[in-house]
């Protein structure tokens, strides 16, 4: 089975690859992980989602796609020109709330427990304030992250992070953890209602 035959983009995903070539944006969401971020919205109806790192919209466009009309989400990201790519094509959705602030400080105010799913798709909520991050997901509610496989825009030095942040996760009692070497290395945490009395780990 070829996977990606079998995945159709948000109708506007085509227009955002389009801004995010002039914009010289580097990072943009695959398709892989675009379709499990919109089946994990669509297991959440009324749900309150987080996305840390808009960038041109990628993500932010597959997780409205698998939301209700009930849901809501959250984007947060420090680049207003990337940022600017994703209001011009995804601002008309009531659903979506874009934020223009460091994602670490924008944590920092969240209450605990207060996220049915958290993409951490920046370095803040996954290399910087991870633990704010935890903080927020809701007992059944999902953590994840992508790029734990080498991509070819990581700077020096990035390679030695990945290792000691998946181990930091497949410690954390509260989580059930699914890492997928696929797509672009994805993980995905599931907040458990209270820790296992024998989790295996």
């Amino acid at each position: 089975m070829n996977d990606l035959d079998y995945i159709q983009p948000p109708a506007v995903a085509q227009e955002i690859l389009a801004h995010t070539e002039a914009l010289n944006f580097p990072m943009v969401s695959e398709p892989r992980t675009g379709a499990l971020l919109r089946a994990l919205a669509a297991s959440k109806p009324a749900g309150c989602f987080l996305e840390l790192g808009t960038g041109t919209g990628m993500g932010t466009a597959w997780l409205l796609a698998g939301m209700d009309c009930d849901s809501t989400l959250t984007s947060v990201d420090t680049n207003a020109e990337w940022q600017s790519a994703a209001e011009e094509m995804l601002g008309h959705d009531k659903r979506l709330t874009l934020v223009l602030e460091d994602g670490a400080e924008f944590l920092r105010r969240q209450p605990k427990l207060s996220y049915d799913l958290v993409f951490a798709d920046a370095m803040p909520g996954k290399y910087e304030a991870l633990d704010e991050a935890l903080t927020v997901v809701r007992p059944g509610g999902f953590y994840i992250i992508d790029d734990m496989l080498p991509q070819p825009n990581w700077p020096d030095g990035h390679a030695e992070k990945v290792p000691v942040l998946l181990k930091r996760l497949l410690n954390d009692a509260r989580f059930e953890i699914v890492p997928l070497s696929w797509a672009s290395g994805v993980v995905v945490l599931v907040r458990k209602a209270q820790p296992s009395i024998n989790n295996g780990r």
